[in-house]
């Protein structure tokens, strides 16, 4: 949970360009307003939008200091659902549970609970006056009507002040899918450039384009190609057969794969050839197995990130010292071809409700195995996140789509992704993934006070560096594990 006490409010800045854009009506005998937020064009970088994803609130307003209550209301389509109130800087102890109705079928959820292991960033991104103290996102699907009840406990006395509830659509595009029908990722068989940052003079701010893993459909690529991949060194015609063309055949419409004549043995050569031929190298000497430079990413373009949302660049880390394993604490129901929506979902959940830049966290990762890029910047890049307080400086996260603290278990895929990615994006840094690390704690984080010196291993889980339940007990366990697996990992370092 979140850490004890209650901490001064942090002198607010002036806010980036504002991106909201509301509408306020007043439901029918509830006395609630609803506040419709859409984001920017909607332009999801793809050029390819069907529907913009889109946010809408509920005041949850009422007189009993210490608790609130949403009746059962109906509301515009939404995915995605939590909490948030207007000061990042009360840490909220209590409960709050919601219950939503599927669009689908009309039936009722049971009650859920929201968690509350988020922070705001510890830089003048979190500083910001549009930032919101807010639990994490739930992913509950497709649904038309909510019901909310949220009770201050613990040291608390009473809710915190403008609590609403927050439901975002993610909207839908016509690529951008995940995996299909829960199929494991194979593991990737080859790799591209990583996309490059925005803001590097001259390098291409189009995401590059990464190989599909097994079972993603093809309009999920990461991102159209610029050029085609590169194939095996085309044969050039040989002398033999400028001099010497063979003869026509009766059937020119398919042609022999040899500039040989059709009568000679293709294993025959006509001439001595100064360099052998690649089969005759394949056969005589075998190269050793090469292996691929990343793991199989999807981009941004590829799940469809609306890219109208960022309105600041990233910002970067000297070196990236640590992975922080989180999960995002939502159902586990989910089908992998649902994992694109999801991740549209949290990234309008982090920019209009938490008041964040971007996502938080610099990966995904689902129960398929599939990874996706979170925050822009460039895969390859020590891109500065805003996933572990106290810690973000030094550190990248990677959030596995799911509950792992409520009974879900991490598929063999996800910690075998999620391994494979660590150990990459470590190995960037000359990092060591079963390796330990001291980092000095830039913030009050429940686990660590400011400036303590503290001892990590570079595969962590959330709750190492922040007072979290995340990424939940089934998830933290198996992370020995997953340090293991990073160190055989078939990526270089």
């Amino acid at each position: 949970m979140s850490p004890r006490g209650t901490r001064a409010r942090r002198a607010s800045t002036s806010k980036r360009t504002i991106w909201l854009a509301a509408g306020a009506v007043v439901l029918a005998g509830t006395g609630v307003t609803a506040v419709t937020v859409t984001g920017g064009s909607g332009d999801t970088g793809t050029g390819d939008s069907s529907r913009p994803a889109k946010a809408h609130t509920l005041a949850l307003a009422g007189k009993d200091a210490k608790k609130r209550e949403l009746p059962r209301t109906e509301t515009q389509l939404f995915s995605l659902v939590g909490v948030s109130w207007e000061d990042s800087a009360d840490d909220f102890e209590g409960t709050a549970q919601i219950r939503t109705r599927s669009a689908d079928d009309g039936a009722w959820t049971d009650w859920r609970d929201l968690d509350f292991g988020i922070r705001a960033p510890e830089t003048r991104e979190g500083d910001a006056s549009g930032v919101r103290g807010a639990s994490e996102p739930l992913w509950v699907g497709p649904s038309d009507a909510v019901e909310a009840r949220v009770v201050a406990g613990g040291k608390e006395t009473a809710v915190p002040d403008a609590l609403r509830l927050d439901m975002i659509d993610p909207g839908g595009t016509k690529g951008g899918k995940g995996n299909g029908k829960g199929k494991p990722s194979a593991k990737p068989e080859k790799t591209d450039t990583a996309a490059p940052s925005p803001t590097v003079p001259g390098e291409d701010t189009a995401p590059s384009t990464a190989p599909e893993p097994t079972g993603i459909p093809t309009e999920s690529a990461v991102a159209p190609a610029t050029e085609q991949p590169a194939s095996p060194t085309p044969p050039v015609p040989s002398e033999t057969a400028t001099q010497d063309p063979p003869e026509p055949t009766a059937e020119p419409s398919a042609p022999a794969p040899s500039q040989e004549p059709t009568a000679e043995p293709s294993t025959a050569p006509t001439a001595e050839p100064t360099t052998p031929a690649p089969s005759e190298t394949a056969t005589q000497d075998p190269p050793e197995p090469t292996a691929p430079a990343e793991p199989t990413i999807v981009s941004r373009a590829g799940w469809g990130a609306d890219e109208s949302l960022v309105a600041d660049p990233p910002s970067y880390l000297d070196k990236v010292d640590a992975v922080f394993v989180h999960h995002t604490a939502g159902t586990n129901d989910y089908d992998c071809a649902e994992s694109p929506a999801i991740i549209r979902a949290i990234l309008t959940y982090h920019v209009k409700t938490n008041g964040w830049n971007d996502l938080g966290y610099n990966f995904f990762v689902d129960k398929c195995g599939t990874v996706f890029e979170g925050r822009a910047g460039g895969v390859d890049k020590p891109v500065r996140g805003a996933h572990t307080y106290g810690f973000n400086g030094y550190s990248s996260g990677v959030s596995l789509l799911g509950d792992y603290e409520n009974g879900g278990t991490p598929t063999a895929a996800a910690k075998q992704a999620i391994a494979d990615i660590s150990a990459w994006k470590l190995g960037l840094h000359g990092v060591d993934p079963e390796a330990k690390v001291t980092l000095t704690a830039a913030g009050d984080t429940g686990v660590w006070n400011t400036g303590d010196k503290a001892t990590l291993n570079t595969i962590s889980g959330h709750r190492d560096g922040y007072a979290t339940l995340c990424p939940g007990a089934t998830l933290y366990s198996a992370l020995p594990e997953i340090r293991r697996t990073a160190g055989a990992s078939m990526y270089p370092r």
